[in-house]
C-alpha cells in the first residue's frame, strides 16, 4: 500500500471510562517524532484519552522502557496508580551507509513484539523504519498519512478488544 492509498479513519470511542496511556518516544528526528506525535494526539483528544510522555535515547532503548513501564505499573510504583490501558510507540529510523540499520530496526520491532505477545498489553506500533528523510517527514505530516495517527487507532483498537474480552479494565 503507498501513501496516497492511506485509509481514512473516523474518531475512535470506548467504552468505559477514558483511557489512560503512555506514550513512549524517541525524538532522535525530533522533528518526525513530534508530527507523529501531534497526530496521536488529536486521535487521543477525540476519544477522550490521557496521555503521558517519556523520552528514551533511541529506537533500540523503546523495547526496554516499554518493559520498564509495564513491571511500573504492575507493581503500582513509579508514580503510576493501576497503570496505564495501553502503550504508544514512536520513533524513526533513517537507513544510513551501514548495516547498523537493519540490527536497530530488527530488535526494536522484535522486542516490542515480543512484549506485546507476552503480555497482551495493547501497543500501538509507530516506529518508522525509512530509506530516507523525505519519507520520514511525508509519514509524519498533519494528514491521512500520518503514522503516528494511525498507531494510535490500532492501540485504541487493542484496548477496546482487551476491555471486551474482559482483560483490561
Amino acid at each position: 500500500m503507498s501513501t496516497q492509498d492511506a485509509p481514512e479513519r473516523g474518531p475512535v470511542t470506548l467504552a468505559g471510562r477514558p483511557a489512560r496511556l503512555l506514550l513512549i518516544q524517541a525524538p532522535y528526528y525530533a522533528e518526525v517524532v513530534g508530527g507523529m506525535r501531534d497526530g496521536a494526539l488529536a486521535v487521543f483528544r477525540e476519544a477522550g484519552a490521557t496521555l503521558d510522555v517519556v523520552d528514551v535515547a533511541g529506537a533500540f532503548e523503546l523495547p526496554a522502557a516499554l518493559r520498564m513501564a509495564l513491571r511500573a505499573g504492575a507493581q503500582g510504583t513509579a508514580g503510576v496508580p493501576g497503570g496505564y490501558d495501553g502503550f504508544l510507540i514512536l520513533g524513526c529510523v533513517v537507513r544510513g551507509e551501514t548495516d547498523h540499520y537493519e540490527h536497530i530496526c530488527r530488535e526494536a520491532c522484535r522486542g516490542v513484539m515480543d512484549i506485546a505477545v507476552e503480555t497482551a498489553a495493547p501497543i500501538g506500533f509507530g516506529l518508522l523504519t525509512v530509506a530516507t528523510m523525505d519519507q520520514a517527514v511525508a509519514r509524519s505530516r498533519p494528514d491521512r498519512h500520518n503514522k503516528g495517527a494511525e498507531a494510535a487507532h490500532a492501540l485504541l483498537g487493542q484496548v477496546a478488544l482487551a476491555r471486551r474480552l474482559g482483560i483490561a479494565g
